[in-house]
């Protein structure tokens, strides 16, 4: 089973996605285990305050250390050897060849979801990778680490179900994205069925879902 621990300010904007569709099935089959860790619960505090103004003025607020240092030791006692990751928009561009080398890891993975104007600095004395989904800013980490969770669980063995289709899904390698598809009726308002696909030619079949893969850029 594959533990997955998420060190985040807003734990509920998960149940939709991690209870729902191969997430659950996941769950289900018992593939993966998904663990909520609330920063608030480790704020500094009667108010538990989690943030503070950054040292050398500026706008917004940083996510303190000490909380976030408290959340991420108890998510590795609760998983010793699980990886850390730290949602940002520096880090290293996530790509389907690293979500298919996370998935066949045996290590369990530990998410930390920013928020506010960032963090502490020192947080990353703890981080094992800095992960980013693209070149733009987000109000937070949840939605980076709602993806690259679902990039990741759904290629676990026996979650998909049909492990051919992981294979020959779009960046499978590393190159190409999936060729077009098409399912009945034959003709819709005048746009019709490619007929190679209608053939029932193996051979030219596979040439034309080759020939008409889209470049990966």
């Amino acid at each position: 089973m594959k533990k997955i621990q998420v060190v985040t300010l807003f734990p509920e904007m998960f149940e939709g996605v991690l209870n729902n569709s191969m997430m659950w099935k996941a769950q289900n089959k018992g593939a993966t285990e998904f663990t909520m860790i609330n920063l608030r619960e480790y704020g500094l505090g009667p108010r538990r305050t989690v943030d503070d103004t950054p040292y050398g003025g500026g706008d917004g607020m940083l996510l303190k250390p000490e909380p976030l240092f408290a959340a991420v030791e108890q998510a590795k006692r609760n998983d010793p050897t699980a990886k850390v990751l730290l949602m940002t928009p520096r880090g290293q561009r996530w790509k389907q060849a690293t979500a298919q080398a996370y998935a066949d890891s045996d290590n369990g993975y530990i998410f930390i979801c920013g928020r506010y104007e960032g963090y502490d600095e020192r947080i990353v004395s703890l981080v094992d990778q800095q992960v980013s989904v693209g070149d733009y800013v987000l109000t937070g980490g949840e939605l980076p680490a709602m993806t690259i969770i679902d990039s990741i669980v759904r290629l676990i063995p026996g979650v998909l179900g049909g492990e051919a289709s992981a294979e020959i899904e779009s960046f499978s390698d590393g190159e190409t994205l999936e060729f077009p598809q098409y399912t009945r009726p034959e003709d819709f308002r005048g746009m019709k069925v490619p007929e190679v696909l209608l053939s029932g030619n193996h051979a030219a079949i596979a040439r034309w879902r080759a020939e008409n893969s889209f470049k990966a850029e």
